[in-house]
């Protein structure tokens, strides 16, 4: 299986070519200041150029599905899209969450116990995974987790987080964010449905939470 991936769900912008469970060669940004429209183009470019030279030839693209930034996820899934339609190949839509506890397994392989992926969903909330369910969970209290094991909690959103998962059983792992590199293992492990031509036009990003557009600042559009 040879996938095209995509991962713009955060501040982090990344694409790749992936051979079964193996990243053959990415591109990311992880500056903070990522332009992802701007950088997307760019790295697509420079991936296809190099697949070319290679005779990598994409059986689906897989693409962050979300929770995550809301113009993130549209960007990321709109080029996608047309990556399937122009090379007539299915989406593979794969968890964000899903994605970054990819990452924190292979920088870590030795961690035992419970994987707590964390997502800033604002607010003083985060985007995580409890019991198989993603939920947007207020941080405030530690008795929606699970009891009895090694906690290790990452991601944007975990660092928040600290003052709250304190303890020997609780262990923050900084620096781990959803890379397109890690989708290949990813899909390989869990196996998403992919959609087809006919469902493409009508999928959307998970979101999780209802977008909610901030008062103006700009004169006159109060």
């Amino acid at each position: 299986m040879t996938l095209f991936t995509i991962e713009t769900s955060t501040h982090v912008c990344s694409a790749a070519w992936c051979i079964d469970q193996k990243c053959v060669s990415s591109r990311v940004l992880a500056d903070g200041e990522s332009n992802h429209a701007a950088l997307v183009p760019q790295f697509i470019q420079e991936l296809l150029a190099e697949g070319q030279h290679n005779g990598w030839v994409a059986d689906a693209v897989a693409v962050s599905a979300g929770p995550g930034s809301y113009t993130g996820l549209r960007i990321g899934l709109s080029t996608a899209k047309g990556l399937c339609y122009g090379w007539n190949v299915p989406l593979i839509p794969i968890p964000t969450l899903d994605i970054l506890c990819q990452v924190a397994q292979e920088k870590y392989p030795s961690m035992q116990g419970t994987l707590l992926p964390m997502l800033d969903a604002r607010r003083m909330e985060v985007y995580t995974i409890v019991n198989g369910q993603t939920i947007a969970q207020v941080v405030e209290d530690v008795a929606w987790l699970p009891q009895d094991t090694p906690i290790y909690y990452f991601g944007d959103g975990a660092a928040k987080c600290q003052h709250i998962l304190c303890g020997d059983r609780f262990h923050f792992i900084d620096g781990i964010q959803p890379l397109a590199s890690a989708m290949g293992a990813a899909y390989i492990q869990h196996h998403y449905p992919m959609i087809g031509e006919k469902e493409l036009a009508y999928y959307t990003p998970f979101y999780l939470k209802d977008f909610v557009a901030a008062p103006s600042h700009v004169k006159g559009l109060q």
